[in-house]
């Protein structure tokens, strides 16, 4: 047996400067770390045990100090660690420093657009696009390259993240170039990451089996496995050389040992001793022990290795001679579902073997039949013990409606979406809602599920209403969305609670229309006049009590006193004038002229400005008496005869 262990492997400078600072601080109290050290669970959990604790949240650590990680962050963390005066150690890798200054300078200096080549949710990424306020696109393939439309008018400045693959860097750059002259590009991948990736290729190209130890949360580990996957037959990725749980080598076999920036020096010493101490049996034949054998239509656990954020497949190891796949359309019922927001790599996850060879040389699996099966069984659980359940409504069918129960479809009749008639059921699709399992009959041949929430929709309409009634007070300021529009007025939604806004409280002034003033949807804010918890009914104001034009009626229009207003409405009996919006007053027919007047329409026409005095003025019941005659010079005998006469 030969082993070559490349040069390159375990610790880069710059992991190495953070861990040994980190040891330094053993022993010592209130010691943290803002998020791991390094992505290597073996070194974060020695570090615990010695009091050195992981934080997420600043204000964890006032009490301390907190070592930055190698990876960086971004401006505003330093802002929030001296705002708080949080003492801390800053041990951003010196190459990660150096472009957080070039797109410091580049962003706020030259004004210059960013382009960021690396993994956008990866803390080394995140830390450098917070030097241009996270404005910086981001590409973390030739793929996300290719679909990118860049501004020929900009100019851009193009880093990339320390541990990036470099052929793939380099085609990225030759993808960019042809869209834009106007890239400066900046190399920025670290120089050992590039000089490991290159030790990679050189080694997987003379061995029979290659291993690649570290943390599968490892970007850069994670990319020796898939450069080593391309020239290597037989690779494997483990976290310790345990992960095999090998014994012995032939000693014609040639096994290449490679390790990421965040591997441990021990890690790799342990692999290799193993090695050594092993005995005369093949390792296919230790290989095959270590792994586990599977069946189609099994429900196995593997861990998450790896989500493609183009396809959104799902790489999974399932301690198997070749790695599953969940193609997205296995992953949920929900194609809205976004597998990384589901699951993360390393996670645990039980899932269906569809197929032990997809042709591919992978393993087909699914996860949202393992879904469909436990949720099966809780929803007919649900329908025992008369619990209710949730789902969305995916599509509209003949006579109902679909519901993704928990990856589940059930049938929703169109009678049971609603406690009143639904004219329009594609209005439902997309929302989210509890359902009552009203039949659950597997006596058939596909079980039949049928769900409903008509009396949940009462039920919750009730609670809504008497929550309202509760707390509701005439005199009260509400907000509420108008909710229909009829005739006499508008009834607005108060939460469950419909109220009415008659026509004659929606203005101060005259309204014609309720439409002029009012349309379904709007958002308003009323004045509650009256509240019937019997008849259920609730009586509302548009207008603001506070600018009750009567409030200064009495300094206004006192008796006596000379005012304008248009006429705005005739009446046998006489006229009425609109003094301001809100205030009308009444010119009796005997007001309008000295002489006999047959007609108001014969002296006045609607909208002729009028003077008048005020005769009469009731602030009780809101009515002003004016005389139009009052302010004209009266005739004399002769005049008055004259004018009867005509």
């Amino acid at each position: 047996m030969n082993v070559i262990v490349a040069k390159t492997a375990g610790f880069c400078f710059g992991v190495k400067r953070a861990v040994d600072f980190a040891y330094s601080k053993a022993g010592q109290k209130n010691i943290y770390t803002y998020g791991p050290i390094i992505h290597n669970k073996e070194v974060t959990k020695d570090l615990e045990k010695k009091g050195i604790k992981i934080i997420d949240n600043l204000e964890d650590g006032k009490n301390g100090e907190i070592i930055i990680r190698s990876h960086g962050v971004p401006p505003s963390v330093y802002d929030i660690l001296d705002k708080e005066n949080i003492k801390y150690t800053d041990c951003t890798c010196p190459f990660v420093k150096k472009i957080h200054n070039i797109v410091k300078k580049s962003y706020v200096e030259d004004k210059k657009s960013i382009i960021i080549v690396g993994s956008g949710e990866h803390p080394e990424v995140v830390g450098i696009n917070g030097e241009c306020n996270n404005t910086a696109i981001i590409i973390d393939s030739v793929e996300t390259a290719e679909k990118i439309e860049l501004d020929k008018s900009v100019e851009y400045v193009l880093v990339v993240q320390t541990t990036f693959q470099i052929d793939v860097y380099n085609k990225i750059i030759l993808t960019l170039s042809q869209k834009s002259d106007n890239i400066k590009v900046n190399n920025t991948i670290c120089s050992a990451t590039s000089d490991r990736q290159k030790e990679t290729v050189e080694i997987a190209g003379k061995v029979d089996i290659m291993i690649v130890l570290g943390d599968k949360n490892s970007s850069n580990t994670r990319k020796l496995y898939e450069i080593s996957k391309k020239i290597c037959e037989n690779v494997y990725f483990c976290e310790t050389i345990s992960d095999l749980r090998l014994k012995n080598l032939k000693n014609d076999v040639t096994i290449g040992v490679t390790a990421g920036a965040s591997t441990p020096p021990e890690i790799i010493k342990e692999a290799v001793s193993a090695m050594s101490e092993m005995e005369n049996k093949s390792f296919e034949e230790m290989l095959n022990e270590s792994l586990v054998q599977l069946r189609s239509g099994e429900v196995v656990k593997g861990k998450v290795l790896s989500i493609n954020e183009d396809n959104g497949e799902v790489a999974v190891d399932l301690k198997y001679k070749s790695d599953g796949i969940i193609p997205r359309s296995e992953f949920s019922d929900d194609d809205s579902v976004n597998p990384a927001d589901v699951v993360k790599v390393g996670d645990e996850i039980e899932v269906y073997v569809v197929r032990v060879n997809d042709g591919d040389g992978n393993v087909l699996l699914s996860k949202k039949k393992v879904d469909a099966d436990k949720n099966f069984i809780a929803i007919e659980e649900a329908y025992n013990e008369h619990k209710t359940v949730n789902g969305k409504i995916t599509d509209v069918v003949k006579g109902g409606l679909i519901a993704n129960v928990d990856g589940v479809r059930v049938f929703v009749p169109s009678s049971q979406i609603s406690n009143r008639y639904v004219e329009d059921l594609s209005s439902f699709v997309g929302n989210s809602y509890d359902f009552e399992i009203l039949e659950f009959d597997k006596s058939r041949a596909r079980t039949r599920i049928v769900a409903g929430r008509k009396a949940l929709a009462q039920k919750e309409i009730d609670e809504k209403r008497a929550k309202v009634f509760e707390t509701i007070n005439v005199g009260d300021r509400i907000e509420g969305t108008v909710s229909r529009i009829v005739e006499f007025g508008a009834f607005v939604d108060l939460g469950g609670v419909d109220g009415l806004i008659h026509i004659s409280e929606m203005s101060w002034g005259r309204v014609k229309k309720v439409t002029d003033v009012l349309k379904v949807g709007d958002k308003v804010t009323v004045t509650v006049l009256d509240v019937n918890p019997e008849k259920g009914k609730i009586s509302l104001s548009l207008k603001d009590l506070n600018a009750d034009p009567w409030n200064t009626a009495a300094e206004k229009y006192a008796v006596g006193n000379v005012v304008t207003g248009k006429v705005v409405r005739m009446v046998p009996f006489g006229a009425f004038v609109e003094l301001e919006e809100g205030v009308d007053g009444l010119v009796h027919i005997s007001q309008i002229a000295y002489k006999h007047v047959e007609k108001p329409e014969d002296e006045l026409t609607v909208g002729q400005e009028i003077q008048a005095k005020v005769t009469e003025l009731d602030l009780d019941n809101k009515k002003i008496s004016l005389s139009i005659k009052e302010t004209l010079e009266k005739p004399s005998k002769s005049e008055e005869t004259e004018n009867d006469a005509e």
